[in-house]
């Protein structure tokens, strides 16, 4: 851990006309992280056009020249305020540059555009703020836009909907470069909810805080017995609600289906367990509620990729559980 030799060097890329807030996600999440020894697994510069760079009444200094993407081992692309009207052709060819050495790309929000520009998403599924969503697949047709989820992984190339999807896009990317103890102790830092999985829909229902059909005391109560065998049923009972209802409202509220969310914190747990514990593999399922050591390996491989075992090889540590 991690699955990359250290420093990792992620360059965010600040444009004129940029979005503060898409470009302030990576640069504090990315900066805090910190292994189990105490080590920085990021190192994080910010690369552009020019130095300082505008954005409306605001001026951003210590920016490094364009020249310098290519370094990057990752690259994230905050969004911009004008994203159609988009063309600067030395920063599509710094990108197109960084991409051919081997950098992995990132956008978050109408970064995406920036992206699309210089012919990086040509032939691959990608999304941006829904706002934009039918401009990204007006301008470029050659883009398989999707319209409502919160990101989408192609390996090389990311892409996140708008706005605080971009800190679902970069917890994801803490969780697959450095295992999913030290994305928790992330999330945990800044104070934030679990990941939500990038299938989720961008577009749901809000529900008021203390609204009486809010999930929020369920999802706690799930977390906290996710050791348990859970039905749709037994969760519809401790919401106080039929099983139909419970399954709308989740849908409405968190984009997925209750076991299809439940399946997914499951394993989430289990990804951190293998990180940070010596337990077998059946230990772990039972751990988390899976009745069967087959049924969680099916399970993990298919939310994950990759069998227990392997993620076990790939982020497991004897160093206690992560913090950021």
């Amino acid at each position: 851990m991690p699955i990359f030799p250290t420093p990792h060097r992620l360059a965010i890329l600040a444009l004129p006309g940029l979005v503060a807030f898409d470009l302030a996600i990576p640069q504090a999440l990315f900066a805090q992280i910190r292994l189990p020894d105490g080590s920085k697994p990021y190192e994080v510069f910010l690369c552009g056009p020019g130095d300082p760079i505008r954005s409306g009444e605001h001026a951003l200094g210590g920016v490094a020249p364009l020249e310098r993407l290519p370094e990057a081992d990752t690259v994230v692309i905050p969004g911009i305020m004008e994203p159609e009207a988009f063309a600067d052709a030395a920063v599509a060819q710094a990108l197109r540059r960084a991409a051919t050495g081997g950098a992995r790309l990132a956008s978050i929000c109408t970064g995406a555009f920036v992206l699309a520009a210089a012919g990086l998403l040509d032939g691959l599924p990608a999304t941006t703020h829904w706002a934009k969503t039918a401009d990204l697949a007006r301008l470029y047709p050659a883009v398989a836009v999707a319209d409502d989820v919160l990101f989408v992984d192609n390996g090389a190339v990311l892409t996140s909907a708008g706005l605080a999807s971009g800190i679902d896009l970069c917890l994801h990317l803490v969780r697959m470069d450095c295992g999913a103890a030290v994305a928790e102790g992330c999330a945990e830092f800044f104070v934030l909810p679990l990941e939500r999985h990038g299938g989720c829909a961008q577009r749901l229902r809000r529900v008021a805080p203390g609204a009486d059909d809010s999930l929020a005391a369920l999802q706690v109560w799930l977390l906290e017995n996710l050791h348990v065998e859970l039905s749709l049923e037994t969760m519809a009972a401790q919401a106080r609600l039929s099983p139909r209802t419970l399954h709308r409202r989740f849908r409405e509220q968190l984009g997925a289906a209750p076991m299809d969310w439940l399946a997914r914190a499951r394993v989430g747990r289990a990804q951190a367990l293998l990180e940070t514990t010596n337990l077998g593999v059946e230990a772990v399922a039972a751990a988390v509620g899976f009745g069967s050591a087959a049924a969680f390996r099916e399970r993990f491989r298919r939310l994950v990729g990759v069998s227990p075992t392997a993620w076990r090889e790939t982020y497991g540590t004897d160093a206690g559980p992560a913090r950021c």
